[in-house]
């Protein structure tokens, strides 16, 4: 019977000790992206990827927060689900193909300007 009991003390701090190495870890970052439908697309790409634990998009400052489990998780395999679903990331670009396939409200910029860049220009300032 103690043979068993410390069987199960072992499994225990085995467990345990697996879990002193995955944290929770929250990311911002830029998702290109324009509206209501952006925003669903690229929360529900975000949540799709396990260990992703919240999302929220915030279509006015165009910022992704996500919380993940970094034991099962990373930010680029976050974003490359989102990048999949046609939103550009700062570490990926999607592909033209994922972009096309957006309607027509949610093809955002691509040329990298700023609204600021937009109004003066080309965006020097002489």
């Amino acid at each position: 019977m103690e043979h068993k009991k410390m069987i199960v003390l072992v499994a225990l701090i085995m467990m345990s000790a697996g879990s002193l190495y995955a944290k929770e870890k929250t990311e911002k970052f830029e998702v290109k992206g324009n509206c209501e439908m952006c925003e669903r697309r690229i929360e529900g790409a975000a949540i799709s990827v396990k260990g992703v634990t919240k999302v929220d998009w915030d279509k006015e400052t165009k910022m992704a927060e996500i919380s993940f489990n970094d034991s099962q998780t990373n930010i680029h395999q976050i974003q490359m689900a989102i990048v999949k679903a046609g939103h550009d990331t700062p570490m990926h670009k999607a592909s033209d193909e994922a972009y096309k396939k957006l309607p027509g409200c949610c093809h955002y910029d691509r040329t990298g300007k700023t609204e600021q860049n937009r109004r003066h220009g080309s965006g020097t300032h002489e």
